[in-house]
């Protein structure tokens, strides 16, 4: 188990490098001669057809409905094994994490909504500074290096995760759209045809990728967001093989998945995603009640929310700090909570869609804003709490 963490924690660094790097990559390209290429890019008509049925999207769309899905597919699987398995598997790990991640989901949503409370049409956004990008907060933590404990990595690891699993509770329940019965009834079919290949202890793969794939193109067509389908999908692949000494179905898959999602999926997505145009863009521009939501939420919001919660949680003797770890790094660790990019960027995209909203784009200044102050204050933050000598500080 604790090889299995470690590899987790060297993918999510890393990945979390490669997407600083792609995001940048956009910016660039987008704010040069190169910009009518990108958006060229984004919009190529990609399409796929049998008999009647025909998915037809722009290769952005193919990005966020159609990739994205391996990506939550992923979070489906890492959340399912540490449930049963990890971190989720007891009461005492949980609550914590769990405290700090409800704290980091509700502080920065009542500051989204208090700025923009008197316009219904930028409220949808209020989800956007919820989240946390593990990748990326993972991977700002990592250049600290040995400084930090790996209690630490791990509360961030956890509470991001409980953080995705808010998120994708938040994307079914409010960013779905117009549904369709026949659609969501064959995907209920798909559902209870997976339930039954687990009840006859079908172990191999291959049976329940096919019928994930049916699943896929059922929940694109239904009206509820297609990603979700890589979450139903990922609660009936069996976690344990044939007998102890076959491989777990879930963690093959898991291993097999994480390198393609750390290394070429996110990092498309936010080259596909990141990338702002910032003609005709003035520091009027980032006060707009979007981008202001955006930023002061995740940067404040998060904070707020995630220590906070931790405070209470620790002073009422709920929970404990993370073994070797001081105060200082669990602020800076909750600063680095509001690194959103990722599930922010895909929770924008649903809130306001391109060449549908009027505020489209608007919050990916807020997200990018936000995510840079707040990596650059909780490293340094993380890193001043880090160079003390003992751990054990005095309470806040």
């Amino acid at each position: 188990m604790r090889s299995l963490i470690n590899r987790f924690l060297q993918l999510e660094s890393a990945s979390g490098l490669l997407l600083i790097t792609a995001a940048v990559i956009a910016l660039i390209v987008n704010n040069s001669s190169l910009s009518p290429w990108y958006v060229s890019f984004l919009d190529v008509p990609v399409a796929v057809q049998i008999s009647d049925l025909l998915i037809a999207k722009p290769l952005l769309l193919w990005i966020n409905d159609g990739l994205m899905a391996l990506f939550f597919l992923l979070i489906g699987l890492e959340v399912k094994r540490e449930v049963f398995q990890g971190q989720l598997s007891k009461p005492s790990q949980i609550i914590l994490p769990a405290t700090a991640a409800v704290g980091g989901m509700l502080v920065p949503a009542l500051i989204y909504w208090f700025i923009n409370r008197d316009n219904p049409a930028t409220l949808a956004g209020w989800a956007i500074p919820t989240a946390t990008d593990i990748a990326f907060a993972l991977g700002v933590l990592a250049l600290l290096g040995k400084r930090v404990p790996v209690s630490l990595k791990l509360f961030l690891m956890t509470l991001a995760i409980i953080d995705d699993l808010g998120a994708i509770i938040i994307i079914a329940l409010f960013y779905s759209g117009a549904l369709s019965s026949l659609a969501l009834s064959l995907a209920g079919a798909c559902l209870l045809v997976l339930l039954g290949m687990n009840r006859l202890g079908v172990k191999r793969l291959a049976p329940y990728l096919i019928v994930g794939l049916v699943l896929w193109v059922c929940v694109l067509k239904s009206g509820i967001h297609a990603t979700l389908a890589g979450v139903m999908l990922a609660m009936f692949i069996p976690l344990r093989g044939r007998d102890d000494k076959t491989a777990s179905p879930l963690i093959t898959l898991e291993h097999a998945l994480h390198p393609w999602v750390a290394y070429a999926i996110l990092p498309l997505f936010a080259f596909a995603n990141a990338g702002v145009s910032l003609v005709g863009v003035t520091a009027q521009s980032f006060i707009h009640s979007v981008p202001l939501g955006v930023a002061i939420g995740l940067v404040l919001g998060k904070t707020v929310g995630v220590f906070g919660l931790t405070w209470v949680a620790i002073k009422l003797r709920l929970a404990s700090l993370p073994a070797g770890a001081n105060w200082g790094q669990v602020f800076g660790v909750a600063i680095l909570c509001g690194i959103g990019f990722t599930m922010s960027l895909f929770v924008g995209s649903l809130a306001f869609p391109s060449g549908v909203s009027e505020y489209a784009g608007e919050d990916r200044m807020g997200i990018l804003t936000g995510s840079f102050f707040a990596a650059l204050i909780g490293y340094a933050v993380t890193a001043a709490a880090s160079r003390q000598r003992d751990p054990a500080t005095a309470t806040p």
